[in-house]
């Protein structure tokens, strides 16, 4: 690990000074928080759906308000992982959800969430920590699940987060996202931080975003199903000059992301993987960074490496390490 630090702080050094970017605006394509029209009614509930709902490959029926509990959300295929702790699987009432709920008891999460399959224990320790301590929090604060983490980091208990960390460390990362190169997509709306396209929507310029939207977006919204990835359109062009940012740090802009992340981006030591993973929660992370609201031991030794980063930065570089681990064609 001092030989990770040392060669990081080497190269931060060699970047120059620290400053901060400052953002015009929040990034609204990466935190699918749009702003809200002005005048706009509440939304009113819907009305329970108790009809039992089936996925493809499960033999289990499950209804929304099953498939949602807090402290016991639905498990389609409890095949498909080990057995998970108990704050995984129920929370702590009343103040920790179930990690499995928003993260799946897979641990690859959704676009609002982090992906938190194969972390390395030391880093997913330190992470709850951070969020206990006021050092972790999201540049958008009506970021909801941030918020929400805050609170579970500080009713949780070192055991309990330790369990979490070593379920989903023991759990490899695999591909969950593809990405695709274009320069339109559908008008999106975004529903609890999910960008989902309007039915019947035309096309628009994709300009300088990652739209990241479920492949199937009945089955991730409604039915939480932990076997249906996303797929985030990226700008044409973007790969290729993500590539160069990535691989070299773009002629000396930035420090290479191997220096940290390993020679594959898939973690090195306490250093997480970033290969594969959603480029909206990429995008967050280095924003946040940027914005000065994210902090901690790891944080201070990534922000230099961020700070001259354009918002175009942003998106090639998310774009290319998303799509280092397709999705295999079945």
């Amino acid at each position: 690990m001092r030989w990770i630090v040392a060669v990081s702080i080497l190269g931060l050094l060699t970047l120059g000074g620290s400053v901060l970017r400052g953002a015009a605006s929040i990034p609204d394509w990466a935190y699918a928080i749009p702003p809200a029209p002005a005048g706009a009614a509440p939304a009113v509930p819907a009305p329970p759906d108790t009809t039992p709902k089936q996925l493809p490959g499960s033999t289990l029926t499950f209804t929304r308000q099953q498939i949602a509990d807090g402290f016991g959300p639905a498990d389609w295929f409890p095949g498909d992982h080990p057995r998970m702790p108990d704050i995984v699987a129920h929370g702590k009432r009343p103040d920790v959800r179930a990690c499995g709920l928003c993260h799946y008891p897979n641990g690859k999460g959704r676009q609002e969430n982090a992906g938190v399959a194969g972390l390395p224990v030391s880093y997913f320790i330190k992470t709850m920590n951070d969020f206990r301590d006021g050092l972790r929090k999201s540049a958008e604060p009506r970021k909801a699940n941030t918020n929400l983490m805050i609170g579970y980091a500080k009713a949780m208990g070192a055991e309990e987060i330790k369990d979490a960390a070593e379920y989903f460390g023991s759990m490899p990362w695999t591909p969950w996202v593809r990405v695709v190169e274009t320069k339109t997509v559908p008008r999106m709306i975004s529903r609890g931080g999910i960008w989902v396209p309007l039915e019947g929507s035309s096309q628009e310029p994709i300009g300088v975003r990652i739209v990241e939207t479920p492949e199937d977006p009945e089955r991730t919204e409604i039915l939480r199903d932990p076997r249906s990835g996303f797929i985030a359109y990226v700008p044409v062009g973007s790969l290729k000059k993500g590539e160069a940012l990535v691989r070299n740090g773009g002629g000396g802009r930035t420090l290479a992301c191997a220096t940290c992340h390993g020679a594959d981006l898939k973690g090195l030591g306490p250093v997480p993987g970033i290969a594969g993973r959603s480029p909206s929660y990429l995008a967050r992370q280095m924003y946040d960074m940027q914005a000065g609201t994210r902090h901690g031991e790891w944080t201070e030794l990534m922000k230099p490496v961020v700070a001259t980063l354009t918002d175009e930065d942003l998106v090639t570089i998310a774009a290319y390490v998303a799509s280092l681990l397709p999705p295999e064609r079945h």
